[in-house]
């Protein structure tokens, strides 16, 4: 068997956050073009692949890189976690890079379908590749959009590292994948009204301008002609920030420590239920 090539550390963790944000987004782009151009399949089918693409691209790269596949997610772990601050920008243009591929590909693949439909490639399928406010048609303000990014990723990053914090009741047997795809689809089923549930600036950013390149001439603006794409960036950043620091001071510093117990040390009282219920 041949010996498999052994890639510098960064490089590696670059390349899997690439492949995994790609995976991701080639089923969440895929199967919105397919339910607004093809018109097969309907919200819930939406965000059911949304969560899918999570599951499979956390997979794809939790090995090498953690598979954080948003920006929100790896600025949070760099505030709280200790993620270092100097692979924050490379994995943030990996995450963008990986998206803005998978979205060129999508487009690519359903030129047909959305030409047919949207001959001018207008607003009306614009959402195939980034979010808007109220989706492009409820009366849901840029404002009101900001603030439910902020809420969502919230949201995302608050459960996110309760799913992964080793102290906390986190999924055994290689599942916490698949869970954090299932809370994807839940916040999809959720809050998906107010704008498009994008919680993630490389899910919305990479896609966004694919689509500018590639004939949507208007992708940066939202249906009331507003520069709209910096909200599903800063909004997420905040968030995301505000979910995991919220975490942190309503159960991660109450949880018992995951270090090995020094010889001495009188356990805590919660240490010795635990170990007397083992």
């Amino acid at each position: 068997m041949a010996a498999r090539l052994k890639v510098p550390g960064l490089v590696g963790e670059l390349a899997a956050e690439f492949a995994g944000t790609l995976i991701l987004i080639l089923f969440g782009c895929g199967v919105v073009a397919q339910v607004v151009a093809g018109g097969i399949g309907d919200h819930d089918s939406i965000a059911w692949a949304w969560g899918l693409g999570v599951t499979l691209g956390v997979y794809v790269a939790a090995r090498l890189s953690g598979a954080h596949l948003n920006p929100a997610v790896t600025i949070a772990l760099a505030v709280f976690k200790g993620f270092s601050w100097r692979k924050v920008a490379p994995y943030a243009l990996a995450q963008f890079l990986g998206a803005f591929v998978a979205a060129l590909l999508v487009r690519w693949n359903y030129t047909e379908v959305l030409n047919a439909k949207d001959p001018g490639l207008t607003i009306k399928t614009q959402g195939v590749f980034s979010t808007l406010p109220g989706n492009g048609s409820l009366p849901v303000g840029e404002w009101g959009a900001f603030r439910d990014q902020i809420i969502g990723t919230a949201i995302l990053l608050f459960v996110i590292l309760a799913l992964t914090d080793v102290a906390n009741n986190a999924p055994a047997a290689n599942l916490g994948p698949v869970v954090v795809g299932l809370l994807v689809v839940a916040i999809g089923m959720a809050w998906g009204t107010d704008a498009g549930y994008a919680i993630n600036p490389a899910r919305d950013f990479g896609p966004r301008l694919a689509s500018f390149f590639t004939g949507y001439e208007g992708a940066f603006r939202d249906q009331t002609g507003y520069l709209y794409f910096w909200i599903p960036i800063v909004g997420p950043i905040i968030g995301g920030v505000v979910g995991a620091g919220l975490y942190q001071y309503l159960i991660g510093r109450f949880l018992p420590s995951t270090e090995p117990q020094e010889v001495g040390e009188v356990p805590s009282a919660r240490d010795s239920v635990e170990a007397n219920r083992g």
